[in-house]
């Protein structure tokens, strides 16, 4: 018997996640999610709308049917069978909806792009679940890489070295969180931009790029070069289809990131 494969189908603004996977945040969602096999999550705020139940869809929030996306989200639920059949790799692209918007909201241009030689990074809309993160939290990454990222993890632990996933698949409303938060703390557009690419920009949203960590060491850390995890990467990754995206004096103008790992597909 196969093993079961978690999916997560993405829209632009819902996510559909395996309702295993979600822990509810009141009472009345946790009887839903206790018995759904799904629940759209709101991509923006990670609100709960709806849980996929036996006997239909149960709203979690009022207006429903107004939420952007919804219909969109309906449609990818019909299919959801089709999406969790074991080795269907065809993997599709979202639009790059609304990234004007998202670069405008934080003082940028769209010639952000040309000026760091990034690229655009669209979001599959397919996403497999590749183990947990350090914190326990799903981990999210395109179908090859999570495949990838498993066998380099093993291949690394039969030889002594522990890898911990930091974190995997981030959306572009994800990336923008980010910003905001750090720009409440203070920090300038500019200083977040040397540690973080623009919301549209981040290999993160490919669902390829993996920040990896050692035990008890910080995460995203500089130090992280001088683990034995990292001369494993270093002497290995290449054979797993992993490489180093931003090494120093990369030039995007991104800081030095030892952590930072992107899966080249087949």
């Amino acid at each position: 018997m196969r093993a079961t494969i978690h999916l997560l189908i993405n829209t632009a603004d819902i996510e559909i996640w395996p309702a295993g996977l979600l822990r509810a945040r009141a009472n009345r969602d946790a009887r839903a999610i206790a018995r759904a096999r799904h629940v759209l999550r709101r991509k923006r705020d990670g609100r709960y709308l709806a849980a996929d139940l036996p006997e239909g869809l149960l709203p979690l929030v009022q207006r429903l049917m107004r939420e952007p996306g919804i219909d969109e989200a309906l449609d990818a639920l019909q299919s959801a069978a089709e999406h969790r059949r074991p080795g269907l790799d065809v993997i599709g692209e979202l639009p790059l909806a609304r990234l004007v918007d998202r670069l405008e909201s934080l003082g940028l241009d769209d010639g952000y792009g040309e000026r760091t030689g990034l690229p655009l990074v669209a979001e599959p809309d397919r996403l497999a679940l590749a183990g947990f993160d350090r914190y326990r939290r799903p981990l999210w990454l395109h179908p090859q890489a999570a495949r990838n990222w498993n066998a380099m993890r093993e291949a690394a632990y039969r030889d002594g070295i522990v890898l911990e996933a930091i974190s995997g698949y981030r959306s572009h409303d994800y990336q923008l969180g980010i910003f905001e938060r750090k720009l409440a703390r203070g920090q300038t557009v500019d200083d977040i931009l040397t540690v973080n690419a623009a919301p549209g920009y981040s290999e993160h949203h490919s669902g390829r790029a993996i920040d990896i960590g050692a035990p008890d060491e910080p995460p995203a850390e500089e130090s992280f070069e001088r683990t034995a995890a990292f001369d494993w990467l270093i002497a290995n990754a290449g054979g797993h289809g992993f490489a180093m995206s931003y090494p120093r004096g990369n030039p995007h103008g991104i800081v030095y990131e030892p952590w930072h790992w992107y899966c080249e597909l087949d």
